[in-house]
């Protein structure tokens, strides 16, 4: 993936859009590149080698299809806000396993 300074976002269109809203898709958008150009499954990871990488494998897999059925929420503001924040905190935590 040259050059690996530039990331696409997908999910965006070239509308205005606030940072909070780009960091949520700029986050999402790299989980995707992992999962669909990384090729996560045959990456140098030993998804089973212990506890850890287990859950993080699940992890990633729960918020990849979250990601993916993403759609902008008719639901009240604070309450979308709600979730996409929980759901960035998630993948913060499993960071360190996006690397292949």
């Amino acid at each position: 993936m040259q050059p690996s300074n530039l990331l696409k976002i997908e999910s965006l269109n070239d509308d205005w859009r606030d940072k909070d809203s780009i960091l949520l898709h700029a986050c999402f958008q790299l989980l995707k590149d992992f999962v669909e150009k990384e090729d996560l499954a045959l990456g140098n990871t030993d998804w089973n080698a212990d506890e850890k990488h287990r859950l993080a494998k699940v992890e990633i897999d729960e918020l990849y299809k979250w990601w993916i059925s993403y759609t902008e929420s008719d639901t009240s503001e604070e309450d979308s806000f709600e979730l996409e924040n929980n759901m960035l905190i998630r993948l913060i935590k499993i960071r360190w396993a996006l690397w292949t």
